[in-house]
């Protein structure tokens, strides 16, 4: 800081722009404001019944993964209070843009997190960004925004609404059935020693040596089943 400086020149200033930003404070920002805390606690409230609803329901129900339950709610409720506590319109959009591109990089750059998660990720980013965002809609608009997301997941995780089809890589060992000839006897026996409802299944590699090869069986999922697999590094592809 210069001699020149006028605050060192006139201490008197430092105390009067401490008082002036005070003043500020005070009179800007008010210490309670019923109106407006009760408009956060509501949509809060809201979306986080919301996001719950679609992880315990429609997620949890089949995975079980307690890691990706407090990931998916911790995200619903750090995203919508940072989206709707910012007052400039222009960093509202600019932080739900950012997360989306977020979300991008960790898509592509992960592996270990398969598509199923990454997918509810983006869901409960997505709607905790319009409940945090859109507040110049009417609140039946919001409802039912929030009622189509809970819907369309129910719908596509339904396998009684939209059929699913998983595959499972075993290693077989009766290779004497694996031939086209066989093909029924040996889906037959997958279906009776995994309880599975086989559709097709694919030979891979085929060991000789040890009498196993590897198969691939295409089944048609319980309700209880995941809609997705483990991550491809599991898989070994190379054997197929």
């Amino acid at each position: 800081m210069t001699p020149s400086d006028p605050f060192i020149q006139d201490p008197t200033l430092n105390g009067h722009a401490a008082e002036q930003v005070s003043r500020i404070l005070l009179t800007d920002v008010p210490v309670f404001d019923g109106p407006s805390l009760a408009l956060l606690l509501f949509r809060f409230g809201f979306n986080l019944l919301v996001s719950w609803i679609i992880i315990q329901f429609f997620y949890y129900k089949k995975s079980d993964r307690r890691d990706f339950y407090f990931t998916f709610l911790m995200f619903s409720v750090t995203v919508f209070l940072l989206i709707f506590l910012m007052d400039n319109v222009k960093l509202q959009l600019g932080m739900a843009l950012g997360l989306f591109a977020i979300f991008g990089i960790i898509r592509y750059r992960t592996e270990t997190v398969s598509i199923r998660e990454m997918t509810y990720l983006f869901i409960i980013i997505g709607i905790s960004v319009i409940n945090g965002l859109a507040m110049t809609v009417s609140y039946a608009e919001l409802i039912v925004t929030n009622l189509i997301f809970i819907l369309v997941t129910w719908a596509l995780e339904n396998t009684k609404v939209l059929k699913h089809t998983s595959f499972k890589i075993i290693l077989y060992d009766k290779i004497q059935l694996i031939v086209p000839e066989r093909e029924a006897e040996l889906k037959e026996d997958i279906r009776q020693r995994t309880g599975l409802d086989v559709i097709k299944i694919e030979i891979g590699n085929i060991d000789f040596l040890r009498d196993v090869a590897y198969i691939k069986v295409f089944y048609r999922p319980s309700n209880l089943d995941p809609s997705t697999l483990v991550s491809s590094k599991q898989l070994k592809p190379e054997n197929f």
